[in-house]
């Protein structure tokens, strides 16, 4: 029996041990810390990743846990919509398809019970990685793989020493807070406000709970403190339900990061015996909802690359991956340099240009996503 071994217990890693395991492996995930998402946020599943999860059997599981994502658009800081669109659309335009909203812990929940009893390995800290021959080394042992995923992160330990020469992650200019908050009455409809170097996003959960984020174009570094009255002040004169919103946040509620990103794509994903997804891969900012539905893709594509045993063909992999993920990496960012206009001529050009392209012409602002949302899975 082939083994695998993954570094890192996040959506991609489980994803990678789930999808690896139907097909045979032996696998074991070694995570550093000691629980699994032991502070939830919140996570939209587009149309795509759950094409991939379908594909582990987990799809439908999802589907049930989680608030459809349909209706919801655009908006400025006062409330006014700048693009809008509906269920009926966004299933025309998908086929049917919807992603979903969920909590971030409910789908790591998901994807662990799918796993054999001793997969994963907590409080195990991999110090290192043999690309040539799959040595990986840990607290207290070793362990020699066929096969070695990297699915450690945005500053990916397994990345630097495949690649060792290459621009580490550079931060993006933002930092984002993320946070759940009770929401009993919210209006079924996500959406994202755009202000002056400020976004606030809002997305309605099951069980009358909300996850709200947040960027700001700061320093990077910042943070301390309370950090709900330090949003409760970036947003106090944002429209309603904002400011309610965060009435209802406590400090141990909310995450605080600088978000940075991969803006160099690797040269490859995968060396020697070694394959890398997610962050560790393709680190990107937040602005198209697409960092962890890259990581579920990858896990499926890397699973099916390798079938029940065939390494040799990881340069498949990358193949596969690099150009569409390098892609959209490349269009996060352009998003996020948008959202850090802070100039008020520059802020209402950018808001006039989205609105009137909306109005002007709705069926290619619709599509604007299609080539992400569109993709799917490689069959068995």
């Amino acid at each position: 029996m082939a083994h695998a071994a993954i570094v890192g217990a996040g959506i991609g890693g489980l994803t990678a041990a789930v999808a690896l395991q139907r097909r045979g492996w032996q696998v074991t995930v070694f995570e550093r810390a000691a629980s699994l998402e032991p502070v939830g946020s919140g996570l939209a599943v587009a149309a795509n990743a759950l094409r991939a999860l379908d594909t582990i059997g987990a799809g439908d599981e999802i589907r049930g846990l989680s608030a459809i994502q349909g209706a919801g658009g655009l908006r400025r800081s006062d409330g006014r919509w700048l693009a809008k669109t509906s269920t009926e659309a966004v299933s025309a335009r998908n086929g049917g398809d919807f992603g979903v909203l969920l909590r971030r812990a409910d789908l790591v929940t998901a994807l662990s019970a799918r796993l054999t009893s001793g997969t994963v390995r907590l409080n195990t800290e991999v110090t290192g990685v043999d690309a040539d021959s799959g040595l990986v080394t840990f607290a207290g042992g070793r362990t020699e793989a066929d096969l070695v995923v990297g699915a450690d992160g945005i500053h990916s330990p397994v990345r630097s020493t495949l690649f060792p020469a290459h621009p580490a992650p550079s931060y993006s200019g933002v930092t984002a807070w993320r946070l759940l908050v009770p929401a009993p009455g919210i209006p079924g409809q996500a959406y994202e406000s755009w202000g002056r170097g400020k976004v606030f996003g809002v997305m309605p959960l099951a069980g009358d709970t909300a996850y709200c984020y947040a960027t700001d174009t700061v320093p990077a570094g910042g943070g301390g403190g309370d950090q709900s009255a330090e949003l409760r002040r970036l947003f106090a004169e944002w429209h309603s339900p904002i400011p309610e919103l965060l009435a209802a946040a406590t400090p141990e509620r909310v995450l605080r990061n600088d978000v940075h990103h991969l803006a160099t794509p690797l040269p490859a994903m995968h060396r020697g015996r070694v394959a890398l997804l997610g962050d560790a891969a393709h680190a990107m900012t937040p602005n198209l909802g697409q960092g962890a539905c890259q990581a579920i893709e990858d896990a499926v594509v890397l699973a099916h690359v390798v079938g029940d045993g065939e390494t040799g063909r990881l340069a498949d992999y990358t193949a596969a991956r690099l150009e569409r993920t390098s892609r959209i990496v490349a269009r996060s960012a352009a998003v996020c340099r948008v959202t850090r206009l802070r100039n008020p001529l520059a802020v209402r050009l950018r808001d006039t240009m989205t609105a009137l392209s909306w109005r002007i012409a709705p069926s290619r602002a619709n599509g604007a996503m299609d080539e992400v949302l569109g993709w799917t899975p490689p069959s068995a």
